[in-house]
């Protein structure tokens, strides 16, 4: 036979569509012409192949072979098309026959040697060949992760001659089984070590029983930062199907997924970080800080301090839950479904309003630090609470904090009910926001009024609608009432404070 059709898939983000690798050998001057858009390591792969094959003891063909990867429209990057070319060498050439390779798909790069070497992106590449109802071989350092996907039979090998043996049925390679996944084992930070500041566990346990945003203003060593790192302790663990899609967004990233598996992720990137680096992008699109932080909580510290277009690009995904990366020749979308939490100094020395050190910054400075945030994205932030400095008793009172445990009950319990109406409070929208909250008409106009008096956008009416009805979710409520309306404009209070 000298025609063999292999199946694999290529990377493109999240996505692994389909490329078969057709091989097709033919009588003239030895040579290998590799077409169907392949980028640089790609085209090397001619060479990577060529040695595996000969050290590995195969017959090269010295014959003119032409090499497809369908569809020819589709970007081919890396190394993962290494095994599969070799693979449909060995059937053109009839040193395989084709019948081993039916409902095979194969990925891998090749030393010189003939070993497999591991690729990054192999959980997508899995959970798309297990939708195909397909085997899949894989290096024997990818298994792990490939078996993460469920319902797969991964066949792991660590040389070509054990690819071969098995196809041939010779030395039948056994299905990996992952046992159980590897859960992070480290405890995550308490909410019982946290010393008073209770308007802001408050404002924690709200923000994580609907699923809010949330922006904490004090001055410095006030508890920001550690009441933020508090948050994923409070929220329910993840889903299976969760699970998988952060795991994904990780594999697709070159991250190691054992430390996180099964963890919300919680990323805190500097202030410093670019635009590319907090969305994602570059030449070959990657996911960005708020796809690592998909399920999970993204923490930015010192929010004045990031360059304003680097905060302005994140408005679309706050809404959306999603990344979409264009080029001129692909585009890209990543999960953005994040949480985010920031904290800020209310002036550039950060000591505004802080009864133990007097403000050195003029109202000039202090206009201009505030004037960083803007309103659109202040109105994306449904709870902004004030952190003050706590008093030396507080600081030193014996008596700890409720524990995170007794918080994730509350919040759990009030999931449930969102769960029951279709979503998350935080992303209900239109008819189904309003349907929820049901208020009554002394309610509507009282809240007509306050909103008048604050001068709250139609964005921030539909952010306080939410957050009242987290509040009556935990209160065990079918609908807000006034008591809920009044806490959650407080938390309104600072997003008018910062723009006067």
């Amino acid at each position: 036979m000298t025609l063999a059709i292999v199946h694999t898939r290529a990377g493109l983000g999240l996505e692994a569509p389909e490329v078969q690798v057709e091989v097709h050998l033919a009588n003239g001057l030895p040579g290998m012409t590799l077409v169907g858009l392949p980028e640089a390591a790609v085209k090397e792969s001619r060479e990577r192949v060529r040695s595996a094959l000969v050290n590995a003891g195969f017959d090269y063909p010295l014959r003119r072979i032409t090499l497809n990867l369908a569809p020819a429209d589709l970007p081919k990057e890396g190394g993962r098309f290494d095994l599969p070319i070799a693979l449909g060498l060995l059937v053109a050439s009839g040193q395989l026959p084709p019948e081993a390779l039916e409902g095979v798909e194969s990925v891998g790069e090749l030393a010189l040697d003939g070993r497999l070497r591991p690729i990054s992106g192999v959980l997508p590449l899995a959970m798309a060949t297990r939708r195909a109802r397909r085997r899949l071989i894989v290096p024997l350092a990818n298994a792990d992760e490939a078996a993460l996907a469920g319902e797969l039979e991964v066949l792991p090998a660590d040389h070509l001659l054990e690819v071969v043996a098995h196809l041939l049925g010779q030395q039948p390679i056994a299905a990996h089984c992952l046992v159980r996944p590897p859960h992070a084992d480290e405890p995550m930070p308490d909410l019982a070590e946290v010393r008073g500041q209770y308007q802001a566990r408050r404002a924690l346990e709200v923000a994580a029983a609907g699923g809010h945003n949330l922006l904490f203003a004090g001055p410095p060593g006030t508890g920001k930062t550690m009441l933020a790192s508090r948050l994923p302790g409070i929220l329910p663990p993840l889903t299976e199907e969760e699970a998988l899609e952060v795991a994904a967004v990780r594999s697709v990233s070159g991250l190691p997924l054992q430390a996180q598996w099964g963890r919300r992720p919680f990323r805190s990137p500097h202030h410093t970080a670019s635009a590319v680096a907090l969305v994602g992008g570059g030449s070959k699109p990657r996911p960005g800080e708020i796809s690592l932080a998909h399920h999970g909580v993204l923490f930015l510290d010192e929010l004045p301090e990031y360059s304003r277009h680097v905060l302005e690009v994140m408005r679309e995904p706050m809404e959306s839950g999603q990344i979409h990366i264009a080029r001129a020749s692909h585009e890209r979308r990543f999960p953005a479904r994040f949480q985010l939490v920031a904290a800020m100094n209310p002036c550039p020395c950060g000591h505004l309003g802080d009864p133990r050190t007097r403000c050195q910054c003029t109202a000039a400075q202090i206009q201009r630090y505030q004037a960083r945030l803007s309103g659109p994205l202040l109105d994306r932030i449904d709870l902004q609470v004030e952190v003050p400095a706590l008093s030396p008793e507080q600081l030193t009172a014996g008596e700890p904090g409720e524990a995170s445990a007794s918080v994730r009950e509350r919040v759990m319990a009030a999931r449930e009910r969102q769960w029951r109406r279709g979503a998350l409070n935080a992303h209900l929208a239109g008819r189904e926001l309003e349907a929820a909250c049901a208020l009554s008409a002394d309610d509507r106009a009282w809240l007509a009024g306050v909103l008048e008096r604050l001068k709250l956008s139609a964005r921030a009416y539909h952010r306080v609608l939410k957050v009242a009805l987290t509040l009556a979710d935990l209160a065990g409520l079918a609908h807000p009432a006034r008591d809920q309306l009044i806490e959650a404009i407080g938390y309104r209070q600072l997003d008018r404070l910062l723009r006067g």
